[in-house]
């Protein structure tokens, strides 16, 4: 099997998409959450905060269009759809986790939470 020469810095590549769909600002955030396990919609509502319910439905449909969460339609009990990873989603969730933790290793090691912005609002007296 051929190689295909990907490049995410092309405008015209077919990664470029499924990169901008990932590194959205809600698709690293669902991708992460689904590493937990499969959830039903209102649990992914619930637990990303600040994300609209249309907003998680267009967000979901792209990412299952990029192959990365599958979407099932459950009939036991009342009839509900519950969002996994795929075997793709759970690599690239993977790598989002290790992005995770290396930002609150990061966090830790300067000893504040405080954004660079937020520092310099306080030295400038602006808080």
């Amino acid at each position: 099997m051929k190689q295909i020469p990907y490049d995410v810095f092309a405008a015209g590549c077919p990664s470029r998409s499924a990169f901008l769909h990932i590194f959205s600002r809600w698709g690293v955030l669902i991708l992460a959450r689904l590493q937990e396990g499969p959830a039903r919609f209102g649990t992914l509502s619930r637990s990303i905060e600040g994300i609209s319910e249309r907003m998680l439905s267009k967000s979901l449909k792209l990412l299952e269009e990029e192959g990365l969460i599958y979407r099932r339609e459950l009939e036991k009990g009342p009839p509900h759809v519950e969002y996994g990873l795929t075997n793709a989603g759970t690599r690239i969730a993977e790598g989002i986790l290790y992005v995770i933790q290396q930002l609150y290793a990061v966090m830790d090691s300067r000893g504040s939470t405080l954004s660079r912005t937020e520092k310099s609002c306080e030295e400038a007296g602006m808080n």
